[in-house]
């Protein structure tokens, strides 16, 4: 399966949907028209039930740089307004998604493409990425939920410090903060981000689902007694239902 669009292109197979931002001349810098085109592409593949897992990259030598600054800065009041409101529904689309999202930069992702990376359940990245938040340089500050994901995902230190001085990180250093889940060479980087979908497409689509739900639930204002409430309330759910009783009989049966 194949779907094209003018800025992207998604790919469906093995269970294993790709998502590539596709204006490699401009870095692919995201204008209104790119930004509507991705929205309606993580949509589809949320809402296709033959995906179990789903990758977004960049082609050429971008993840993406940000928003298109021609575009943007010279925007109405109205379509600032629209852009960032869209903005919020894209990075949401993939944060609150039923299945797992996988960042794979191998390249730049600077601005909203790193804030699109920080919305993803996983950043796996080349040992020549290089990502960051530089909006303080054009005296602004991220506008699609940068500062906040971003502090969910590191200490608040080390958020300022990216923040701050909006320079660009090395995987590496985003490795050993903890935002980047795998730092992979260049030469087999395709091949290596497939690999790693392929292993995540062989566990639990069910258990999954509500293992992602789960963790964003722990980053909520309710009291903790009620999250683990709800922990217990959805292994039961699950232990009860047909996969599981499934995969436990076949466990039995093996032992």
């Amino acid at each position: 399966m194949e779907t094209n669009y003018k800025n992207i292109t998604v790919q469906v197979t093995n269970k294993i949907a790709i998502l590539s931002f596709n204006r490699p001349d401009q870095l692919n810098a995201m204008n209104r028209e790119m930004m509507d085109e991705i929205i309606a592409g993580i949509e589809g593949i949320n809402e296709n039930d033959e995906v179990q897992v789903a990758l977004i990259r960049g082609e050429g030598r971008a993840f993406m740089a940000g928003a298109d600054i021609k575009e943007y800065g010279g925007q109405t009041p109205e379509e600032f307004k629209a852009f960032q409101d869209r903005g919020i529904q894209l990075y949401e689309s993939i944060e609150k998604a039923p299945k797992p999202w996988i960042a794979a930069i191998n390249g730049f992702a600077l601005g909203g493409g790193f804030e699109i990376a920080l919305s993803c359940d996983m950043i796996l990245a080349s040992e020549t990425a290089k990502m960051g938040l530089p909006e303080v340089f054009l005296s602004l500050v991220p506008g699609g939920g940068g500062t906040q994901r971003l502090i969910q995902k590191v200490g608040i230190n080390r958020a300022k410090e990216l923040l701050f001085f909006g320079s660009q990180y090395t995987a590496e250093k985003l490795y050993g903060w903890g935002i980047v889940n795998l730092v992979i060479s260049e030469d087999n980087f395709d091949e290596e981000v497939m690999k790693f979908a392929e292993k995540l497409t062989r566990r639990s689509p069910s258990a999954i689902k509500e293992l992602k739900r789960l963790a964003q639930l722990s980053l909520s204002t309710l009291p903790f007694d009620e999250k683990i409430a709800e922990e217990g309330k959805t292994v039961t759910k699950l232990f009860y239902g047909a996969e599981a009783k499934k995969a436990i009989n076949d466990f039995i049966a093996k032992s």
